[in-house]
């Protein structure tokens, strides 16, 4: 019997989307969406977590029978590392302090950038990172599209060691001179 539940826990593989302390309701809607809920079962996930922070939309939960998708949310949790660690996929606004802590723990990333949030240039700074193919970024209207063309396998690693050069790039787009 141990075998089997094993196998079981084996097989989940756990998308979670963190929007932090901001209100993203556009990437909790998208998320949420029949498509994107299908999309990501045909890519083989079987569990979505939503932290939706601030906003006020509320994802429909699921239990994931008959091999539907199951989903879960709440609006904050002090145990946001535990869900990244857990995490087969995270799905990030670009804003979160989780992308750097996602990227660290070597997951594979979607960052989607939403222009009404943007400070600090984040919006270039996750575009930056996704030209050196460490993360996927998308749009609140492109998620979809986004997850249904990407392919895990092409994602680089992170380098978690020297921090530098993502240090300078951030300092870049702050408007810090490089040294």
């Amino acid at each position: 019997m141990g075998d089997i539940e094993e196998s079981v826990k084996q097989e989940k593989k756990v998308v979670f989307v963190t929007v932090g302390t901001t209100l993203f309701d556009a990437l909790v809607r998208t998320v949420d969406t029949k498509e994107v809920k299908q999309e990501l079962l045909r890519k083989g996930y079987t569990h979505l977590v939503i932290q939706m922070g601030r906003g006020s939309y509320t994802p429909a939960k699921s239990e994931g029978k008959d091999g539907s998708l199951a989903v879960d949310y709440f609006t904050f949790s002090p145990s946001i590392a535990d869900h990244l660690r857990s995490a087969s996929l995270v799905i990030s606004h670009a804003g979160s302090g989780s992308i750097f802590e996602t990227l660290r723990l070597g997951k594979p990333l979607i960052v989607v950038v939403n222009e009404d949030l943007m400070d600090n240039h984040q919006s270039e700074l996750a575009e930056e990172l996704a030209e050196r193919k460490h993360l996927y970024c998308a749009h609140p209207q492109t998620l979809h599209q986004t997850i249904s063309d990407m392919s895990i396998e092409s994602l680089l690693p992170y380098p978690p060691g020297d921090a530098t050069a993502v240090a300078k790039l951030i300092n870049r787009f702050l408007g810090f001179p490089d040294d």
